[in-house]
């Protein structure tokens, strides 16, 4: 399927808002594209992040996806980036965030930047706090 990017950008500003978003975030990214990555809720532009910037395009690039926000942590098996996105199928965007309280469930890619080979696409749950969001599951 090829969805065009004005569209999965539509599902990813409904995404960011159902994930509670600050709204200056979701109004960046709607009005110039401006991703935000999230350090225990705090929010800061992708653009201020040249590495994590160009990891971003890359998996846009090979996936056909849209990105719409990146969570950051530390875990035992190694630092994470995790690159929530709306896919190329549109049969999957009615559940692009699976909401249980302040708990949602989302699709993305999480990157391993210590161990590339334990990078993969799936489901993470995120926490919503305060306009921001952190990986909790």
């Amino acid at each position: 399927m090829n969805t065009t990017k004005e569209q999965r950008k539509e599902v990813a500003l409904k995404a960011l808002k159902d994930l509670d978003i600050y709204a200056p975030y979701i109004k960046g990214f709607k009005d110039d594209d401006q991703v935000c990555f999230y350090e225990n809720f705090g929010g800061f532009w992708v653009y201020q992040e040249p590495e994590i910037e160009a990891k971003m395009k890359e998996i846009e690039k090979k996936y056909n996806c849209t990105v719409y926000a990146i969570t950051h942590e530390y875990t035992d098996f190694g630092e994470c980036y995790d690159f929530l996105l709306i896919t190329d199928y549109p049969e999957e965007w009615e559940n692009v965030v699976c909401s249980e309280g302040k708990i949602h469930y989302v699709f993305a890619y999480v990157w391993n930047k210590d161990d590339e080979c334990c990078s993969e696409l799936g489901t993470i749950g995120v926490q919503s706090f305060g306009g921001g969001i952190r990986r909790c599951a």
